[in-house]
């Protein structure tokens, strides 16, 4: 059996810092959904796809929102969740709601189905969720040396932040959740 190592990310979310040099990843919020001795995998939370909405996805499946579904789920964003397989999809909802190929992260959890998709638009769907297409993944060890290269913080996720906090709003509440104002950041890790 393996001992989990706390410094393990998955179910935490990667602030992008203000500096951050690669704009897919402007202001960024990922959900980190795996992170081990092997690499780490996260989805962004904050980026919404322009024009496309759950609805338009489920109508290039074919899936129709019944009346049982949520009177709010046609609207939700689509979030543009990395730039890595940016046609697969991630459903990253409460853990009221299980799937097999429902993976658990931290207090969350992560579904990847279509079936998934069609429990939402029935109406016995997660009680919270987000949807995104695509990931961000690094390579063993790359994470944690962009970490110490100052292009991330680091904060708890919670429901507040991921599920109840406007996507454009996420990356400065996230900041703010840790007392710091981002604007006040420096590029530059300090060295003791």
């Amino acid at each position: 059996m393996l001992k989990k190592d706390n410094s393990y990310l998955a179910g935490r979310l990667l602030l992008a810092m203000p500096h951050m040099s690669d704009a897919r990843f402007h202001r960024a919020v990922i959900f980190m959904s795996a992170h081990d001795a092997n690499g780490a995998i996260g989805i962004v939370v904050n980026h919404p796809i322009p024009v496309m909405t759950f609805k338009s996805l489920l109508d290039q499946f074919d899936i129709t929102i019944t009346d049982q579904a949520r009177p709010d789920i046609a609207g939700y964003p689509v979030l543009a969740g990395g730039p890595m397989e940016p046609t697969r999809g991630f459903m990253i909802h409460s853990k009221d709601f299980v799937t097999n190929d429902t993976v658990q992260a931290g207090n969350m959890a992560i579904s990847g189905t279509l079936a998934a998709l069609k429990s939402v638009a029935q109406g016995i769907g997660p009680k919270d969720m987000r949807f995104a297409l695509g990931f961000a993944g690094w390579s063993a060890g790359q994470l944690e040396q962009e970490i110490q290269d100052n292009a991330w913080m680091v904060v708890p996720a919670t429901h507040e932040l991921v599920f109840r906090t406007a996507p454009e709003l996420m990356w400065q509440s996230a900041f703010a959740t840790l007392g710091v104002n981002p604007s006040l950041l420096s590029s530059h890790a300090g060295r003791a």
